[in-house]
């Protein structure tokens, strides 16, 4: 199993969007970077485990646990001209951009703010503290477990 962090904007995507989904389940779409699309494509897993982070709201920070129910598959909205995801230069014979489906494992009741994980030092070598901008994310076992016994629940 492999750890991942995958960040949303609350108000586009928040954690309390994905619980109300059928079976709290989502496909995890409109990702436009082409390394997040590589691990989305090439490296997440079915079982893989993800850090639900809020972005570019007045708190970052993580929310909640989601778990990977379907692997890499284009990404419908890049060929949908009504999506604000839709890629003109997408076409389903060359597929560019691809998603994952998550499935809400836990949400947390405070959030883990992104400002007391950058003053850990044990974190120190997280991608989430060095390059914060990326919207999916590795996260060692490591920081993984850190995370869990340190600040959630």
């Amino acid at each position: 199993m492999t750890f991942w962090l995958l960040k949303s904007e609350p108000d586009t995507f928040g954690i309390e969007h994905l619980e109300r989904q059928p079976d709290q389940r989502s496909g995890w779409d409109g990702v436009r970077n082409y390394q997040a699309r590589n691990f989305l494509r090439d490296q997440i897993k079915l079982g893989d485990l993800a850090f639900f982070y809020h972005s570019s709201c007045p708190q970052p920070g993580i929310v909640g646990i989601v778990e990977i129910v379907r692997e890499g598959y284009p990404d419908p909205s890049a060929f949908d001209p009504t999506s604000k995801y839709f890629d003109a230069k997408s076409e389903p014979g060359k597929v560019r951009w691809y998603q994952v489906d998550v499935q809400l494992r836990e949400k947390f009741t405070d959030v883990i703010p992104l400002q007391a994980l950058k003053l850990d030092s044990q974190l120190a070598s997280m991608p989430l503290i060095n390059r914060s901008r990326l919207s999916v994310q590795p996260v060692s076992e490591e920081h993984w477990r850190h995370i869990l016994s340190h600040y959630s629940h």
